[in-house]
């Protein structure tokens, strides 16, 4: 089985004051087998609903051709926490979180 990993970074949403709230990012061309994982950096809230087994949305051609399936919840590993990147550099500064599925 192999595994894939993607390091990505949030950037604030266009005509706000710097929030970050969704993401969308596609993978093409896999591989049966293939595990892939990735790790979305820079949210600045300390907690998320991530934490308490909120899943994040799925949709997968081959499902929807085959199955029937639509989008759906899922994902496996499923974790946000902080990541020690600190906002500036000041000691009382405010750090960012990585959310990973």
């Amino acid at each position: 089985m192999s595994d894939v990993e993607y390091n990505l970074l949030m950037q604030n949403d266009i005509n706000t004051n710097g929030h970050t709230q969704w993401f969308y990012y596609q993978v093409k061309n896999t591989r049966k087998n293939l595990n892939v994982t990735f790790k979305i950096m820079n949210f600045t809230k300390p907690d998320s609903l991530f934490n308490y087994g909120m899943k994040v949305s799925i949709y997968s051609e081959k499902r929807a051709e085959n199955e029937d399936l639509g989008w759906h919840k899922g994902g496996e590993r499923i974790s946000y926490y902080g990541n020690g990147i600190k906002k500036d550099i000041t000691y009382t500064s405010k750090g960012y979180y990585t959310a990973s599925f």
